[in-house]
């Protein structure tokens, strides 16, 4: 429904996770017998579940654990890891900054050249630990680095940016050409963010096997607030699920809906799925676990941005293993550790066995979803107030 906005100027409503709510079906089901593995192409994680590739979560450490518990981590190919041999010194760095002297000091180590060799190491590094490979380029350098990442080891290839569109329009250099080279790429490449329905169609019409969802609604992110962009994340992943199934029937290929930031806890996650993603990359839940790289701290990728940053430092702290976070036992009630048991669970609560099931699942507006009979909750930070 469009909105007047003012004369000359209408806008659509749109919703982000705390304004929906899930809706229990007729059926119930045991969490035990439910299903939410995924295939992306023709490699299956037994949990939906991406780590960022942000330099504060995913390092070889995290990236092993991620595999031995049935996900997939992320890699950044230009971050920490491939500027600097001793990266971990240099996160060390980052998360002793004072506030205020954070960006600046983090720009300063970015500004460190990538190094080919390094790609080539921790893609190796990976392939030795890791049951899936999986890193990130930016459009701008991935026909430099792309093919040294191939000769690695390297499975499946994202290239991401805060919006990445199939239609890059440039006066100064001839920029990456997503519809030839995705199909011409001898490795399955998710690719995004996108926002919309129209520019999560033509990704997918690239031959993209997977598209991130999400423009600036990251812990992390500043997007929103630097560029004045975004779409919140309920709407902009259904529209995205429509273009999934447009582009299925013109192509026959399905390309997975992959939610990309804006969740914190299990329930996030699974509004995410019921309003049509296949899987979530998810990146400061991630950051709180004691094998991430950032020590409790968490960046995006812009943050450190040259000219134009656009997010910031946060302090997330260490909650507890990577294993805590993901699949439990949970010793918090507030949904932030065991996120894929909190998923499991909704998903049974609500009758559905697999997560294409879920995708059918009711939802409603419901903006007092979060503070209807919570009230002590909220007084004393505790529970769903914390």
């Amino acid at each position: 429904m469009e909105i007047d906005i003012g004369q000359g100027k209408t806008g659509r409503r749109s919703y982000g996770f705390d304004e929906i709510a899930i809706v229990p079906s007729r059926r119930t089901r045991d969490p035990e017998d439910i299903d939410i593995s995924v295939m992306i192409d023709k490699f299956k994680l037994e949990l939906p579940i991406l780590a960022s590739a942000m330099d504060g979560v995913v390092d070889v450490v995290l990236a092993a654990e991620m595999s031995r518990l049935g996900g997939l981590a992320v890699l950044n190919l230009e971050g920490i890891q491939t500027r600097y041999e001793n990266a971990a010194e240099m996160l060390e760095k980052i998360s002793g900054f004072p506030p205020g002297e954070a960006t600046a000091g983090m720009q300063k180590i970015y500004s460190e050249p990538i190094k080919e060799e390094l790609i080539e190491k921790r893609i190796r590094q990976l392939k030795e630990s890791c049951t899936v490979t999986c890193a990130s380029l930016t459009p701008q350098r991935v026909e430099r680095y792309y093919k040294t990442a191939i000769k690695a080891g390297l499975d499946i290839l994202v290239i991401q940016g805060t919006v990445v569109s199939a239609e890059h329009v440039s006066k100064t250099k001839e920029p990456l050409d997503l519809k030839r080279f995705i199909p011409e790429c001898p490795l399955p490449v998710i690719v995004g963010g996108c926002a919309s329905y129209a520019s999560a169609l033509h990704l997918m019409r690239t031959g993209a096997k997977g598209v991130l969802i999400g423009v600036g609604p990251g812990a992390a992110c500043t997007t929103r607030q630097v560029l004045g962009i975004g779409v919140p994340q309920a709407t902009a992943i259904a529209d995205a699920s429509a273009a999934r199934m447009r582009n299925l029937e013109e192509t026959g290929n399905y390309s997975l809906v992959i939610a990309d930031g804006g969740m914190r806890t299990g329930g996030d996650i699974a509004k995410a799925i019921a309003c049509g993603a296949d899987l979530v990359m998810i990146g400061s839940p991630l950051s709180r676990a004691a094998e991430a790289p950032g020590k409790g701290y968490h960046w995006g990728m812009a943050t450190f941005h040259p000219e134009l940053p656009r997010g910031t430092r946060i302090k997330t702290d260490v909650v507890g293993t990577l294993e805590e976070i993901l699949v439990g036992p949970a010793f918090e009630n507030d949904g932030t550790l065991n996120l894929c048991g909190a998923l499991r669970t909704s998903m049974a609560t609500c009758g559905y066995e697999n997560i294409k099931d879920f995708q059918r699942a009711e939802v409603i507006v419901a903006p007092s979803i979060k503070t209807e009979g919570k009230l002590q909750q909220a007084q004393q930070r505790v529970g769903m107030g914390a």
